[in-house]
């Protein structure tokens, strides 16, 4: 299937490792232009020269109240154009209600709420018929997960935030989509298994649960988004997307 993405621009933050440089990377091979974002400027250099020629990596923290408007500018400064944006960022910091700190809590509001907000309100803004936002949000926009309260707390609501935008940006034919990776085998899911004691062991319990009995890999949920944003999926806007392998079981 040819996914429309030819010489298409698209912005992904958060993408010099885990699912935003799987997505960026899926995006890149289908012929769009992207441009990356992480904290380090080293790190998001080396990540856009793997990516290929129609790659920039921009150093760039969600939390930053001018980033998005320099993202967006860059976007039309370098390739003229702005056809969708992924906004993923790492996670929160993992704990219990006794845990975790206000400033853990403010830290992770500013970077996952509030720049993701800001992110999409600039894109928004100079996106035309058959632009596309998407989210990468959680499965505990569904079901809370255990030990990881300030994400159950923060990601629900920006799944809500992203329905509102579907609903607001529609008439205009920009879509908004939201996807809710599982346990993906990234550096972060190796990082909280390890918070039991024992890796291993918690990654076979937690293979146990899900149908197809293992992790998903990068590549499989970047392929997955890549589709959500290309013109191949122009008529699915409001759609919250579980990349999960069956782990959740409601409809």
């Amino acid at each position: 299937m040819d996914l429309g993405l030819k010489d298409r621009v698209y912005i992904v933050t958060g993408a010099t490792r885990g699912l935003g440089n799987a997505t960026a990377r899926a995006l890149a091979e289908d012929g769009a232009r992207v441009i990356i974002t992480g904290r380090g400027e080293k790190g998001v250099e080396a990540a856009a020269a793997e990516l290929g020629p129609d790659a920039v990596g921009l150093a760039a923290d969600n939390a930053d109240p001018a980033a998005a408007q320099r993202l967006v500018d860059s976007a039309h400064e370098r390739f003229g154009r702005l056809d969708g944006i992924l906004i993923s960022v790492g996670g929160p910091a993992p704990g219990f209600l006794a845990d975790n700190t206000d400033e853990q809590w403010q830290s992770a509001f500013d970077s996952v709420f509030l720049g993701a907000v800001r992110l999409a309100r600039a894109a928004a803004a100079t996106l035309g018929d058959g632009g596309v936002i998407g989210f990468v949000l959680s499965g505990s926009v569904y079901e809370p997960i255990a030990g990881l309260t300030i994400s159950n707390g923060l990601r629900p609501g920006l799944a809500g935030f992203a329905k509102s935008l579907a609903d607001e940006l529609g008439p205009r034919g920009i879509r908004v989509v939201g996807v809710l990776p599982g346990r993906i085998d990234t550096d972060r899911v190796r990082e909280l298994d390890t918070l039991s004691g024992d890796a291993e062991a918690s990654r076979a319990v937690n293979a146990a649960r899900i149908p197809l009995r293992r992790y998903g890999t990068p590549e499989e949920f970047g392929r997955t988004a890549a589709f959500l944003l290309s013109p191949a999926a122009s008529y699915l806007t409001g759609v919250m997307l579980p990349i999960d392998g069956g782990y959740r079981h409601g409809f």
